[in-house]
């Protein structure tokens, strides 16, 4: 912690003073062929004390009808993951191009169009936040220090001066989305927007609702629904499960250390799955395998060793591509490569000196993670006008669906359609349930089929058409 803020203190000799707001188009990108077909605005805005914090975003236009169509604030999870991430491998409009960026015949990773993206029919605003996230950087110090009520709050108050910058959208539906840890976030910020309008605070948002996937609602509950996930997958035989749910009582975390008969049934329980790529189950676990050429394991290239910049990063492409087993976090490798070549900055008008490297999700933030659980946030916000769409990746362990599904029912909400089967070109996408409140709020529940973690990753066209359905308030 010591070498991090020796290192903030070096950096903040070099960053300039800003303005609250600034905000630049961008036309083109390297790695894109011509210009951007679509309206791509990056900047900063500055929230805390003395507008000390300088969150970055990635603003795309609705390419189906911007000045009607809803406006999204997408959070990544984390917490410290860029909104990249979700720009370039979930919702957003563009996609790395894997094999012509491993040809060897490129500068940069080449981009490609991503046919579903969520921005075509919505405008959607890709923060780095929480402050140290992505691009986004701190004044002083101090400013480095958060916490999930300080993430929301910053990012409450980022809103506001965007949409008192881009007033043209503040009569636009207005959501909160995210996945995974902004499963946290998103709840909180939804209750810090919606008390402040009750208030009078201008300007009135138009917030109409939020969506979350995958989301980490409490840490605890969600390890603790491992265990059933696991015998329902037929991860654990039926015996097995019985034995543990018995000698356990069903509590599965923070075991009693005196409890030997639970003891030994999680032990049993971690032999069976812990070879297991817990973002989603049917993939290769590659903790433990890399590309033999390279010598690093799979959590240096997800978390990203900035000294892979020092290599020849178009042989690393290829190397990566071409290797066995192939990998999922080796498509991240090309995020890193791409948003750290000074091009690249200077094309999303980077404030230079603000950050040493681009991390994809910061793993050294000095953040507490301070809110147990927000299914108390969900609760109250039953009571309001809101949509809200939960979904879960059905192969995801991080975050099982039987847990999310377990505090959706919590809610004790009417449910208002049955259990069904949910269609994507004639194929079942998941599965759905929805439930209605006081006839004014609503919630559909999905599972997406064969998904995890980040579902928009796994399964892009069946969440495109999940979410163009439910913002059409229209049956899943």
């Amino acid at each position: 912690m010591m070498r991090f803020f020796t290192f903030i203190a070096l950096l903040l000799l070099l960053v300039p003073s800003n303005a609250a707001i600034s905000s630049q188009m961008v036309e083109t990108l390297p790695g894109f062929p011509g210009k951007l077909p679509f309206k791509l605005e990056t900047g900063y805005v500055g929230v805390g004390d003395s507008d000390s914090v300088q969150l970055f975003y990635y603003f795309v236009e609705s390419e189906r009808d911007p000045d009607e169509d809803p406006l999204i604030l997408w959070l990544t999870g984390g917490p410290g993951c860029s909104g990249f991430y979700a720009f370039v491998y979930e919702v957003g409009p563009l996609l790395f191009d894997y094999a012509k960026s491993s040809s060897g015949r490129v500068k940069v990773p080449v981009l490609k169009l991503n046919p579903y993206s969520w921005t075509k029919v919505s405008n959607i605003i890709f923060i780095d936040a929480p402050v140290g996230t992505g691009f986004s950087y701190a004044t002083n110090s101090e400013a480095y220090v958060v916490d999930d009520i300080l993430s929301a709050t910053q990012t409450s108050e980022f809103l506001r001066k965007w949409l008192l910058s881009h007033p043209r959208f503040l009569k636009n539906p207005l959501y909160i989305s995210g996945d995974s840890y902004s499963g946290i976030i998103v709840p909180i910020l939804v209750k810090m927007i919606s008390d402040d309008n009750d208030a009078g605070i201008k300007p009135r948002m138009n917030l109409k609702g939020y969506s979350i996937g995958n989301p980490i609602t409490n840490e605890v509950v969600d390890e603790n629904w491992r265990v059933p996930f696991a015998q329902r997958l037929g991860l654990l035989p039926d015996k097995l499960y019985e034995s543990t749910k018995r000698d356990c009582r069903g509590k599965y975390v923070d075991v009693d250390p005196s409890n030997a008969a639970c003891l030994g049934d999680l032990e049993v329980y971690t032999q069976c799955t812990n070879m297991l790529n817990t973002a989603n189950v049917l993939e290769p676990n590659c903790a433990r395998d890399s590309p033999k050429p390279m010598g690093r394991d799979q959590s240096a290239l997800s978390k990203w060793d900035p000294n892979i910049i020092e290599e020849d990063s178009l042989e690393l492409l290829s190397t990566l591509y071409n290797s066995e087993p192939w990998c999922r976090p080796y498509n991240y490798v090309f995020c890193y490569i791409w948003a750290n070549d000074e091009n690249v900055q200077n094309a999303l008008h980077v404030r230079k000196g603000t950050k040493k490297w681009w991390p994809r999700c910061n793993n050294s933030l000095a953040y507490t993670e301070s809110v147990p659980s927000t299914v108390p946030y969900h609760k109250n916000l039953t009571n309001k006008a809101f949509a809200v769409l939960i979904y879960s990746g059905d192969h995801d362990m991080v975050a099982p669906y039987v847990g999310t599904l377990a505090w959706v029912r919590s809610l004790n909400l009417t449910e208002s359609s049955k259990w069904r089967p949910w269609y994507v070109q004639g194929q079942v996408g998941g599965y759905t349930v929805e439930y209605t409140h006081n006839n004014n709020y609503s919630l559909t529940y999905a599972t997406v089929k064969g998904a995890g973690h980040t579902a928009p990753e796994y399964k892009p066209e069946d969440c495109y058409a999940m979410f163009t359905r439910w913002i059409a308030r229209l049956p899943l």
